[in-house]
C-alpha cells in the first residue's frame, strides 16, 4: 500500500475478460467516491490475443509488478483460439499458473451463494430450483500442487506420441495450510444454511488414491485444533450428487487441486452459472482475483457477457484488503458491493442473457454502480 492508495495490477487478458474488467473499474471508482478508498493501478496486456500480436504472453515487467508492487491483482480471463505456445500449451495459461505458483497463491477461494431473483436454466428453460438462503458455501481448492504441477511428459518415437504421463503431487505442507485456511474461514462464517453448524468438508478420493489419503490424514490433524467446528468427509464422486441434492448442508469445502477445479465449476450452477462465479487466489503475501468463466471467445466483442462474477471478485478483493490491512472502510465497501449485486439481481430489470435478461455488459455494470451509491451497509 502506497500512502493511502491500494496498488492494483490489472490484467484484462482475452475475450470477455477485456470487457468485464471495465465494469470492475467502474465499481472501484464508485467505491472511491463513496468510501474514500484510493486505488493506484498498473495495467498490462496479456494472454493469447496479446501473444498472437507480439509473440509474448505478457510484458517482462508485468510479473515483477505483481510480485513487488501490487497489493492485489485483478485478472479478466486468458485463452484464445489458435493461440498456442511451441510446447503446445495454451498461450496465456502461463500467466495464471505463473502467478499461482510464482506468488505461492495456495488457496483458491470460490464463494457459492444464491441471490434472490436468480433463475436456473434447466432443460432449456429458466426456472427457480433452489431456494435463496439455502445455498451459501465457500469452496476452497488447493492451488499449487496436485495434478497441475509440471510433473508430466510424453514419450515420442518416430514423431508419434505414444505415451503421455501426468503425475500428481500432494505434500503435507500443501495440505496442512489449505486445510487450516479453510478452518480459519469457517470461524468467520455463520455456518451451514441447513442447521447453522460450522462445518468443514474434506472432499477427496482417499478410498483409492494415496495422495488423497495423505490429504485426509492431514485434514484430521488440523481439525483436531478446531473442536468447535464439525468434521465432514466426502468422496468426490458421491459429493457431486450431494452438492446438487443438498447444497444447504455445506458451509466450507476443501479439496485437492484438480478435484476442486471440477466441483467448483459444478457448484456454480447452484448460484446461477459461471457468470456469477467469482474467485480469489490467496497466499501469505499476495492475492489475485478473477471470474472463473474464462475468456468465452464466442461471446467476445458482443457486449453480452455477465460482469457480476468480475464484480463479485472485486468484492472478494476488498474483503481481502480489509483483512490484510485492518481496513474497516474496505470491509464496508465489500458489503456494499455485495448488497448492490443483490439489489440488481432481485430487481430483475437489468440482467444479462445467461440470467434470462437482455442487458449489455455495460448496462449491468452501470446498474451495480447506481445501486452501490445507496446500498445499505449492515453494521
Amino acid at each position: 500500500m502506497a500512502g493511502n492508495a491500494y496498488r492494483i495490477v490489472r490484467l484484462p487478458g482475452d475475450g470477455v475478460g477485456r470487457e468485464v474488467i471495465l465494469e470492475a473499474d467502474k465499481v472501484l471508482e464508485a467505491v472511491t467516491d463513496r468510501f474514500g478508498i484510493e486505488f493506484e493501478t498498473q495495467s498490462f496486456p496479456c494472454g493469447g490475443q496479446h501473444y498472437l500480436e507480439t509473440g509474448e504472453e505478457w510484458p517482462d515487467e508485468a510479473f515483477p509488478a505483481c510480485r513487488d508492487w501490487s497489493d492485489a491483482i485483478l485478472l479478466g480471463a486468458v485463452g484464445w483460439p489458435g493461440a498456442s505456445l511451441p510446447s503446445g500449451d495454451i498461450a496465456g495459461a502461463g500467466i495464471v499458473f505463473g502467478l499461482r505458483f510464482g506468488l505461492d497463491l495456495f488457496a483458491n477461494v470460490r464463494p457459492c451463494r444464491l441471490h434472490p431473483g436468480i433463475k436456473h436454466k434447466i432443460h432449456g428453460a429458466f426456472r427457480e430450483v433452489w431456494e435463496p438462503g439455502k445455498v451459501d458455501m465457500l469452496l476452497i481448492r488447493e492451488n499449487t500442487e496436485g495434478s497441475y504441477t509440471p510433473t508430466r511428459g510424453t514419450l515420442s518415437r518416430g514423431g508419434i506420441d505414444e505415451v503421455a504421463i501426468d503425475s500428481r503431487v500432494i505434500t503435507r505442507k500443501g495440505a496442512e495450510r489449505v486445510h487450516r485456511f479453510g478452518f480459519e474461514l469457517a470461524k468467520t462464517r455463520n455456518g451451514a444454511p441447513a442447521d447453522g453448524k460450522s462445518r468443514v468438508t474434506c472432499v477427496d478420493k482417499s478410498n483409492v488414491r494415496a495422495g488423497c489419503r495423505l490429504f485426509r490424514a492431514v485434514y484430521d490433524e488440523v481439525a483436531a485444533g478446531y473442536p468447535d467446528i464439525e468434521r465432514d468427509y466426502a468422496y468426490v464422486d458421491a459429493f457431486t450428487q450431494w452438492l446438487v441434492r443438498n447444497p444447504e448442508y455445506y458451509d466450507v469445502v476443501v479439496a485437492p487441486n484438480m478435484l476442486g477445479d471440477i466441483v467448483t465449476d459444478l457448484a456454480s450452477v447452484l448460484q446461477g452459472g459461471m457468470g456469477m462465479a467469482a474467485s480469489g487466489n490467496i497466499g501469505d503475501r499476495h492475492a489475485m482475483f478473477e471470474p472463473v468463466h474464462g475468456s468465452a471467445p464466442k461471446h467476445a466483442g458482443q457486449g453480452k457477457a455477465n460482469p457480476l462474477a468480475m464484480v463479485d471478485s472485486v468484492r472478494l478483493m476488498l474483503e481481502h484488503l480489509a483483512l490484510r490491512h485492518d481496513d474497516a472502510r474496505a470491509k464496508e465497501a465489500a458489503t456494499a458491493v455485495e448488497e448492490a449485486v443483490r439489489q440488481v439481481v432481485a430487481d430483475g430489470r437489468t440482467l444479462s442473457y445467461d440470467l434470462g435478461g437482455s442487458a449489455t455488459t455495460s448496462q449491468v455494470g452501470d446498474a451495480v454502480v447506481a445501486a452501490l451509491k445507496t446500498a445499505t451497509i449492515a453494521r
